[in-house]
Protein backbone atom coordinates (compact mmCIF):
# COMPACT_ATOMS: atom_id res chain seq x y z
CA UNK A 1 0.00 0.00 0.00
CA UNK A 2 1.54 3.20 -1.21
CA UNK A 3 1.09 6.36 1.71
CA UNK A 4 1.34 10.02 0.97
CA UNK A 5 3.47 12.17 3.85
CA UNK A 6 1.18 14.93 4.67
CA UNK A 7 3.72 16.31 7.73
CA UNK A 8 6.00 14.16 9.69
CA UNK A 9 4.11 15.15 12.65
CA UNK A 10 0.56 14.51 11.12
CA UNK A 11 -1.91 11.65 12.08
CA UNK A 12 -2.79 8.85 9.60
CA UNK A 13 -2.46 8.93 5.95
CA UNK A 14 -4.54 7.80 3.11
CA UNK A 15 -3.54 5.83 -0.15
CA UNK A 16 -4.81 7.24 -3.62
CA UNK A 17 -6.89 4.56 -3.07
CA UNK A 18 -8.32 5.43 0.17
CA UNK A 19 -9.01 8.92 -0.92
CA UNK A 20 -11.03 8.52 -3.73
CA UNK A 21 -12.81 5.82 -1.76
CA UNK A 22 -13.46 8.43 0.77
CA UNK A 23 -14.61 11.19 -1.89
CA UNK A 24 -16.97 8.35 -2.94
CA UNK A 25 -15.87 7.53 -6.76
CA UNK A 26 -13.32 5.40 -8.40
CA UNK A 27 -11.67 8.06 -10.11
CA UNK A 28 -10.45 11.67 -9.96
CA UNK A 29 -12.55 14.33 -9.17
CA UNK A 30 -13.17 17.43 -11.06
CA UNK A 31 -11.82 20.83 -9.38
CA UNK A 32 -8.69 19.53 -7.87
CA UNK A 33 -4.96 19.69 -8.05
CA UNK A 34 -1.97 16.78 -8.13
CA UNK A 35 1.33 16.56 -9.52
CA UNK A 36 3.74 13.71 -9.92
CA UNK A 37 7.08 13.63 -9.50
CA UNK A 38 9.71 10.51 -11.72
CA UNK A 39 13.29 10.50 -12.33
CA UNK A 40 14.11 10.26 -15.45
CA UNK A 41 17.69 9.41 -14.35
CA UNK A 42 16.95 5.75 -12.81
CA UNK A 43 13.07 5.90 -15.02
CA UNK A 44 11.65 5.73 -11.12
CA UNK A 45 9.50 7.70 -9.13
CA UNK A 46 10.71 10.32 -6.76
CA UNK A 47 9.81 9.21 -3.33
CA UNK A 48 10.06 11.33 -0.64
CA UNK A 49 10.08 14.60 -2.46
CA UNK A 50 8.78 17.78 -0.45
CA UNK A 51 6.04 20.00 -2.60
CA UNK A 52 5.04 23.20 -1.91
CA UNK A 53 1.95 25.11 -3.19
CA UNK A 54 1.06 28.79 -3.41
CA UNK A 55 -0.97 31.44 -4.58
CA UNK A 56 -0.16 34.60 -5.72
CA UNK A 57 -2.34 37.49 -3.90
CA UNK A 58 -3.29 40.66 -4.32
CA UNK A 59 -2.94 43.71 -3.49
CA UNK A 60 0.98 43.75 -3.27
CA UNK A 61 1.73 40.25 -5.05
CA UNK A 62 2.69 37.92 -2.32
CA UNK A 63 2.75 34.40 -2.63
CA UNK A 64 0.49 32.62 0.22
CA UNK A 65 1.57 28.53 1.20
CA UNK A 66 -1.42 26.46 1.16
CA UNK A 67 0.28 23.21 1.19
CA UNK A 68 3.12 21.21 1.33
CA UNK A 69 3.24 17.56 0.59
CA UNK A 70 5.68 14.98 0.73
CA UNK A 71 5.30 12.60 -2.17
CA UNK A 72 5.09 8.63 -1.93
CA UNK A 73 7.06 5.65 -3.39
CA UNK A 74 4.74 6.42 -6.76
CA UNK A 75 6.15 10.05 -6.63
CA UNK A 76 2.68 11.14 -6.11
CA UNK A 77 0.57 12.66 -3.34
CA UNK A 78 -2.73 13.66 -1.57
CA UNK A 79 -4.56 16.40 -3.94
CA UNK A 80 -2.54 19.71 -3.25
CA UNK A 81 -6.14 21.33 -3.86
CA UNK A 82 -9.28 19.04 -2.97
CA UNK A 83 -12.59 19.53 -4.87
CA UNK A 84 -13.72 23.17 -4.14
CA UNK A 85 -10.91 23.92 -3.01
CA UNK A 86 -9.66 25.70 -6.46
CA UNK A 87 -10.35 29.11 -7.54
CA UNK A 88 -8.96 30.98 -10.55
CA UNK A 89 -5.56 32.54 -10.08
CA UNK A 90 -1.99 31.87 -10.13
CA UNK A 91 -0.60 29.35 -8.44
CA UNK A 92 3.33 28.14 -8.11
CA UNK A 93 4.24 24.37 -6.78
CA UNK A 94 8.09 24.48 -5.31
CA UNK A 95 9.67 20.97 -5.37
CA UNK A 96 12.60 20.73 -2.98
CA UNK A 97 14.49 19.13 -5.63
CA UNK A 98 18.14 19.53 -4.06
CA UNK A 99 17.30 17.99 -1.06
CA UNK A 100 16.12 15.17 -2.87
CA UNK A 101 19.13 14.46 -5.29
CA UNK A 102 21.08 14.39 -2.13
CA UNK A 103 19.14 11.91 -0.37
CA UNK A 104 20.09 9.51 -3.99
CA UNK A 105 23.78 10.39 -3.42
CA UNK A 106 23.58 13.40 -6.52
CA UNK A 107 24.47 17.06 -6.52
CA UNK A 108 21.65 19.17 -8.38
CA UNK A 109 22.12 22.17 -10.91
CA UNK A 110 18.86 23.36 -10.01
CA UNK A 111 18.32 24.03 -6.20
CA UNK A 112 14.36 23.77 -6.41
CA UNK A 113 12.07 23.78 -9.77
CA UNK A 114 9.21 26.09 -9.35
CA UNK A 115 6.43 25.75 -12.12
CA UNK A 116 4.03 29.11 -12.17
CA UNK A 117 0.56 28.49 -14.02
CA UNK A 118 -2.69 30.24 -13.99
CA UNK A 119 -6.37 28.41 -13.02
CA UNK A 120 -8.79 30.07 -15.51
CA UNK A 121 -11.52 27.22 -14.63
CA UNK A 122 -11.65 26.35 -10.96
CA UNK A 123 -13.84 23.26 -11.62
CA UNK A 124 -11.37 21.66 -13.88
CA UNK A 125 -9.03 18.88 -13.09
CA UNK A 126 -5.58 19.98 -13.08
CA UNK A 127 -2.08 17.81 -13.22
CA UNK A 128 0.86 19.01 -13.51
CA UNK A 129 3.66 16.46 -13.51
CA UNK A 130 7.53 16.89 -13.00
CA UNK A 131 10.42 15.29 -14.80
CA UNK A 132 13.43 15.75 -13.35
CA UNK A 133 16.97 14.55 -13.79
CA UNK A 134 20.03 16.53 -11.58
CA UNK A 135 20.66 18.93 -14.33
CA UNK A 136 17.53 19.08 -16.45
CA UNK A 137 13.82 19.38 -15.97
CA UNK A 138 10.55 19.22 -17.68
CA UNK A 139 6.58 19.96 -16.85
CA UNK A 140 3.85 19.84 -18.77
CA UNK A 141 0.33 20.21 -18.08
CA UNK A 142 -1.18 16.39 -17.60
CA UNK A 143 -4.75 14.98 -17.42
Amino acid sequence: MAFCMVSPAAGPRLSRTEETQAEGTSEMVNGSLTTHVLNIVTGLPAAGLIIRLAQLQEPGLQWTELAQRWTDEDGRCLPLLARGQAKAGTYKLHFETAAYWQGQGHTSFYPFVEVVFTITDPAQKLHVPLLISPYSYTTYRGS
